[in-house]
Parts: C-alpha cells; sequence; structure tokens
C-alpha cells in the first residue's frame, strides 16, 4: 500500500474525539510512514497547552499556527498527519491539504459527545451546553469536511483497528481516480 501510495501524506480530518491520533498512529505503522499530529507540535512550538493558547491568546492565534505548522508539514511526504478538527475553516488550509490524500472521520454528534464527556483539555467544549456547542460545531464544519477524498461513517463500538482498515481499503479506488482525472 505504501508503494501504491507513492510518498503522498494521509491529512485525517474531522471533529474532536473522533479518534484522528489513535487511528492516524495506527495507519502509519502499516504503511511505514512518519505520524504527526499537528496540535501537539503547535504545543511543543509554543511551550503551551492548546488549552493554554485558547486562553490566553485567543483561537485566532491558534488557527494561524495551525496553518503555520500545516505548510511545513506538506513539504514532506510519507507522513500521516491527525488535523485540529477546525483546520478545514481556513481557505488557505485546503491548498496545504490538497498536496496529500484527505480522509474525513465521521461521526455523530452523540458519539464524539460520549467519548469527550469527562475531557476537560477541549477549549471549543468549554461551554454552558457543550453537546450542543458540538452540534453546531459539526454542522458549520460539515460541508468542509465533505471535500475530503475519503469519507469513513464511524459506527459505535468499531475500534480504531477496524476504521484504520477500512481506510486502507478505501485507498486504491481514490488514488485510480486521481490519476484519470489527470
Amino acid at each position: 500500500m505504501g508503494s501504491l501510495l507513492q510518498g503522498v501524506n494521509l491529512y485525517l480530518i474531522g471533529m474532536m474525539g473522533v479518534g484522528k491520533t489513535t487511528v492516524g498512529r495506527l495507519l502509519a505503522k502499516q504503511l511505514g510512514y512518519g505520524f504527526v499530529d499537528t496540535d501537539d507540535v503547535i504545543a511543543q512550538a509554543a511551550g503551551k497547552s492548546i488549552n493554554q493558547i485558547f486562553g490566553e491568546q485567543g483561537e485566532a492565534v491558534f488557527r494561524q499556527l495551525e496553518s503555520d505548522v500545516l505548510s511545513q508539514v506538506c513539504a514532506f511526504t510519507k507522513l500521516t498527519i491527525a488535523t485540529g478538527g477546525g483546520i478545514v475553516l481556513r481557505r488557505e488550509n485546503w491548498s496545504y491539504l490538497h498536496h496529500g490524500l484527505i480522509v474525513w472521520l465521521d461521526a455523530p454528534a452523540e458519539l464524539i459527545y460520549s467519548r469527550l464527556a469527562e475531557d476537560t483539555t477541549r477549549p471549543l467544549l468549554q461551554d454552558a451546553d457543550p453537546q450542543e456547542k458540538l452540534r453546531s460545531l459539526l454542522k458549520q464544519r460539515q460541508s468542509l469536511y465533505a471535500q475530503a477524498d475519503i469519507r469513513i461513517a464511524i459506527a459505535e463500538g468499531e475500534t480504531p483497528e477496524q476504521i484504520a482498515k477500512r481506510i486502507l481499503e478505501a485507498i486504491p479506488s481514490v488514488l485510480k481516480t486521481e490519476v484519470s482525472h489527470n
């Protein structure tokens, strides 16, 4: 499979809590790729947690850092990249994402909420009604996520291994269409 991709990066997009990091690590291992989580890179570069960046500098500063990281990462090959849930909001990010294959991990809001209910590290969920906030974020981003090359609908109880396998099975069909368009 790694040879079929010819070093093209895989970008995982989708809402927080859908499993981009966990699935991304598995895919990287199976493809013989490196793994990058843009949030980790931002936190390391800033010397602060994502929560701190949001709290001290605001979302706009975070989104700019995210774009900067993405622009640097897309210069490399053979990477599986887990992106932040809001990376799709900035048009410039799409020019970077299109350097690779974009995979949307799509999970229903209820499933995401049940996974994140105990997670206090998500700045956008520090809200009076986190479940409603999650729904509105998903609604706002859905049409953007839908521009991905591959959409993987995630069901309750599906393991990261099963999801990674489905992505690997979907890649060849997308690559064939990519080639025929050029």
